[in-house]
């Protein structure tokens, strides 16, 4: 909790710079264990300046030796005003990094001349709607060497590995690194990580990001605030936030009395997210970033009262029940059946009992590393959730929801039937591609692309409730949009023009 000033105020935590040595820097688990000791994580951010025999990446960072591909560059659209803005992200076809970089330094997305961040950041609120830029985010990977031991990115030895150990399940950019490739005004809405998690970002080159952060003893009056203003998108999705699609500005937060902090991270820098920590922010241009997930035992009870969008498949689901079996023994049972009486971290007064877990348990085959040449052929037939070795239910939860033994998989593509209850399911994961090659071919395709029938159907009831007098055009010839089910970061698809 805050501290009480002497007129009786409560103080707003600010975000902690950390500097240690190496020594003090080779434990990783131990030094955020340390942050926290320093209340760190009351702000929900820190910034971390590590020390100078840390080098991530021996070979530099020359652009051209750096053999990289963009799989689906995002075009970010804002629209709103008056610091209020939704951000729908447009995926574009594939372009090395290169291509990526004289972009992002072409006239049209070049870094506009400011005196100091305080004017690049008025710039930035000025014309976020202006000129969309392009943002490379979510590209499977990492700039580190192979070799380093020490904060490794993509394998930071924490309790979050268990989801790996235990299920076989990597989880792209939550237990594995994610890299992120930015240019002047492409930003990441506001949000919290997968299941509140930590996160960890390290811009290895480049221009500076800047980052808003709100303490996560204020996160409840965030959400109440973007329910408000976005009254729809809170009633088709309790967790509309978990879609990375809201900016609002400085003075929105201000006007609403949420309070903030706000930090520039350089290059050679570390930020650190903290459970249930309400982040967002932008890059001042040209820069490459890496970051991923982790966990800790406090993170345990956030994990298990997180928000879970339903609405969107892709969203991640991770079971907490290897957690709570083996950090929180005593509370298992009760978990399980629902009886779990406790209180969310940062709302100690409200008692009530966790969500008890209610996915099927899946197995799923590892995935291939980065480092694999081979990719198996698999045939169409095999996109189905096959049954493997029965188990019994360790639980006697045969009840009407399913098996309460939970196993969170990405990108689920078929349902269990509801009378299968305590088998265990193995994944077959397959991918097929669509080309379209002519504009009236849309419509004969449009039934192979999985549309959501039921967004159609709502915007049809919707169209015909307008009180109007005259029909008007349906200007959706190409049909709704279309979630995107392999990244994180929430993205649309929308069908473009070869010459786009």
């Amino acid at each position: 909790m805050s501290s009480i000033s002497e007129d009786g105020r409560q103080k707003i935590p600010r975000i902690i710079t950390f500097r240690p040595s190496y020594e003090e820097f080779k434990d990783f688990s131990g030094f955020v264990d340390y942050m926290e000791s320093r209340g760190a994580h009351l702000a929900g951010l820190a910034k971390i300046i590590p020390p100078p025999e840390w080098v991530p990446r021996k070979s530099g960072y020359e652009i051209d030796q750096i053999n990289m591909t963009i799989p689906a560059p995002i075009c970010q659209i804002v629209s709103g005003k008056q610091g209020e803005y939704q951000q729908i992200n447009v995926t574009r076809r594939a372009m090395t990094l290169r291509q990526f970089k004289e972009l992002a330094e072409s006239e049209r997305h070049q870094t506009p001349k400011h005196f100091d961040y305080d004017d690049l950041e008025r710039k930035y609120w000025k014309n976020v709607t202006y000129i969309s830029p392009l943002y490379a985010a979510d590209v499977k990977g990492s700039l580190s060497d192979p070799d380093l031991e020490v904060w490794n990115i993509d394998r930071l030895d924490t309790i979050l590995d268990y989801v790996n150990k235990d299920y076989g399940i990597e989880i792209d950019g939550v237990n594995t690194a994610y890299l992120y490739f930015g240019m002047w005004k492409s930003s990441f809405a506001w949000h919290t990580e997968d299941m509140d998690l930590y996160s960890i970002n390290y811009l290895h080159f480049g221009e500076p990001k800047t980052w808003y952060a709100i303490p996560p003893a204020y996160g409840r009056r965030l959400e109440k605030l973007v329910s408000r203003i976005f009254p729809e998108s809170y009633h088709n999705c309790g967790a509309h936030l978990r879609h990375k699609m809201t900016l609002l500005s400085p003075q929105v937060l201000k006007q609403n009395k949420i309070p903030f902090n706000r930090i520039t991270q350089e290059c050679n820098e570390i930020m650190i997210t903290f459970p249930y920590g309400y982040h967002a922010g932008f890059n001042h241009g040209f820069n490459g970033a890496e970051s991923t997930n982790f966990a800790s035992k406090r993170w345990i009870e956030y994990g298990k009262r997180a928000s879970i969008c339903r609405c969107r498949k892709d969203m991640v689901k991770i079971s907490m029940e290897t957690f709570v079996k083996r950090f929180q023994p005593e509370r298992y049972e009760n978990w399980l059946r629902g009886v779990d009486y406790g209180s969310h971290p940062e709302e100690p007064n409200k008692i009530c009992p966790a969500p008890p877990p209610t996915l099927n348990k899946y197995t799923s085959p590892k995935r291939k590393s980065s480092n694999d040449s081979e990719t198996p052929q698999e045939s169409p037939g095999n996109n189905k959730l096959t049954p493997s070795n029965n188990v019994s239910c360790p639980t006697n939860c045969l009840q009407k929801r399913g098996c309460s033994v939970a196993m969170a998989v990405r990108d689920e593509q078929s349902e269990v039937p509801p009378s299968i209850t305590c088998t265990t399911f193995k994944k077959i994961p397959r991918v097929v591609l669509h080309k379209i090659d002519r504009p009236n071919a849309v419509a004969a395709a449009a039934k192979h692309l999985d549309f959501n029938s039921t967004a159609v159907a709502k915007l049809k009831r919707v169209w015909q409730d307008l009180p109007s007098p005259t029909t008007g055009n349906n200007l959706l010839t190409n049909g709704i949009i279309k979630n995107t089910k392999r990244m994180r970061f929430q993205t649309k698809t929308i069908l473009l023009d070869e010459d786009e």
